[in-house]
């Protein structure tokens, strides 16, 4: 696929090979057509880029069996090897995956309809991230580069890897979110599948010889095809120690159930959020609006960071309420490459179906659109749809709608809203907005037992990657952060001795002799 124009597609991707054992290995079986809901023709049509695998139970278990001879129950050449020689793996992954940047970019926009600008920085904060966690690591290893002295037993303490990891990420950051997995999975010492979600599966190609040059055999094997045809029975074997999943609590919960061994199963989940936006009397509207567009907006919503619902007081929900479906019908709809761009088509075929049936529930129950264009819909995309007066009983209240529609819910007690929150499935993140410290100051110390990231004046976001990334409930099992995915994939493991002369002298030969990659005080600058 050539990339000199962003808005043309020149040739098609046939992605035939998938990676087994460091080997790129010729699929000849049935393949799956891959669409991109932008058209490029008069009368819409959905525009196919190309194809990948479509592999079946047998072929992805020996896949898997790459994935286990390759930590071989911990013995294996990657698991055992020094940090500088895994680091040196990365480093040279990194540099072939720069190079491929315009090429991820046009996949991004084309596959997900993800705009440039949001394209663009998706791939370099990618890059950061690796370059960040391979920093971390170093740091890691400098910490553990020494012996402790507790009751007569020295100890050195390092940091060990858990095993096989069955890594599958989400359609919407299908790049940064994967990385956000994988790459804390693969620098520990563990080993992986990698199986890439059903929107954003052709991006991942350029990158597969980059994979297979930079790591040993079976470190890192892709498959593709259906989740349950091939995750599934990956997953019955047994052989999976950590489960690395971002999408959504009932594909977590499915593929746990088929795990024999669940207390062996290491979760590492980024699932669903319901983030609130709270909008106090105090608040600055003309930032309390911009913050909202953004965190409602961005990426059409599809995001588990995105706003999905606002709370908004009744002092200053009129105002609010008309500014805010004013600033909604001025955004701009287009193709992704389009400068200005705010809203781009939608990349499953069925959500603008899916968002309409939220609008007419809440319509049904008493809701109305608030913003003039709110629930226009052509063939890829249903205009953002601002909803107002929402209630518990609407379905728009109720799930996750992933997409542009935007509840709003008028409060005037800040304890009941609290209960309200409280009681939900899900505690991600919550956006506050207002001045008054007296009233901040309570909410802020209710809220952080409620969330996991209390976001003042400002949007609900992942990033910085250095902070840390989880969620309470049903919004994520384990913590993804620079610093915190590198504890997530791996654990505190150490040899200790009695503090003897004899058993002294030995870990001094030890050291001196360099047989031993754990055991040893040097460490990367």
């Amino acid at each position: 696929m050539a990339t000199s124009n962003y808005s043309e597609i020149d040739s098609l991707l046939h992605q035939k090979a998938y990676l087994d054992n460091g080997r790129l290995v010729d699929w000849n079986g049935k393949m799956d057509e891959v669409f991109s809901t932008i058209s490029t023709t008069a009368e819409y049509k959905p525009t196919l880029l190309g194809t990948v695998p479509h592999m079946d139970e047998p072929t992805a278990l020996n896949v898997l069996e790459s994935a286990v001879n390759a930590y071989d129950k911990g013995k294996g050449e990657w698991p055992t090897m020094r940090v500088k020689d895994r680091l040196d793996c990365m480093i040279s992954f990194v540099e072939e995956m720069k190079t491929k940047r315009e090429e991820v970019v046009k996949l991004l926009m084309w596959e997900i309809g993800k705009t440039l600008p949001d394209s663009e920085k998706e791939f370099d904060r990618t890059v950061e991230y690796v370059y960040d966690t391979i920093e971390d690591y170093k740091q890691l290893d400098r910490d553990s580069s020494k012996f402790q002295k507790v009751g007569g037993i020295n100890a050195h303490i390092r940091r060990g890897p858990l095993g096989v990891v069955l890594c599958l990420g989400p359609y919407n950051y299908p790049l940064n979110e994967t990385f956000a997995l994988l790459i804390p999975a693969l620098i520990m010492g563990n080993t992986a599948v990698f199986k890439p979600a059903k929107h954003g599966v052709l991006l991942l190609s350029p990158l597969l010889e980059a994979f297979q040059k930079s790591f040993p055999a079976g470190v890192i094997n892709v498959i593709y095809g259906r989740g349950r045809e091939v995750a599934a029975p990956i997953m019955k074997t047994g052989k999976i120690d950590v489960l690395a999943l971002i999408g959504n609590s009932k594909s977590a919960i499915a593929l746990q159930d088929q795990h024999p061994y669940k207390n062996r199963l290491r979760l590492i989940l980024g699932l669903e959020a319901k983030n609130p936006a709270i909008i106090l009397p105090s608040a600055d509207l003309d930032l309390a609006i911009e913050e909202c567009i953004n965190g409602t907006l961005s990426y059409n919503g599809q995001r588990c960071t995105a706003l999905k619902i606002v709370y908004v007081h009744d002092d200053v929900k009129d105002e609010f309420n008309k500014r805010f479906s004013k600033r909604v019908d001025e955004l701009k709809f287009g193709n992704p490459w389009e400068d200005g761009v705010k809203l781009t088509p939608l990349p499953e075929p069925g959500k603008p179906a899916y968002i309409q049936e939220l609008i007419k529930d809440a319509q049904d129950k008493g809701a109305n659109i608030l913003n003039a264009k709110g629930g226009q819909v052509s063939s890829n995309y249903i205009y953002p749809a601002v909803l107002f007066p929402v209630d518990e009983s609407m379905r728009v209240y109720q799930e996750e709608q992933f997409g542009p529609v935007i509840p709003v819910k008028s409060f005037n007690d800040t304890q009941l809203l609290l209960d309200e929150i409280a009681t939900s499935n899900y505690g991600q993140q919550v956006s506050l907005f207002g001045n008054n410290v007296d009233t901040l100051g309570p909410l802020i110390d209710v809220l952080v037992n409620l969330v996991c990231r209390v976001n003042l004046n400002s949007s609900c976001q992942r990033g910085p990657d250095v902070l840390p990334f989880t969620g309470r409930k049903d919004s994520a099992v384990g913590t993804l952060s620079v610093h915190d995915a590198l504890r997530s994939f791996s654990l505190r493991t150490f040899v200790a001795s009695k503090d003897n002369a004899k058993n002294n002298e030995i870990v001094r030969e030890l050291l001196k002799s360099n047989t031993s990659n754990f055991v040893n005080t040097d460490y990367l600058l």
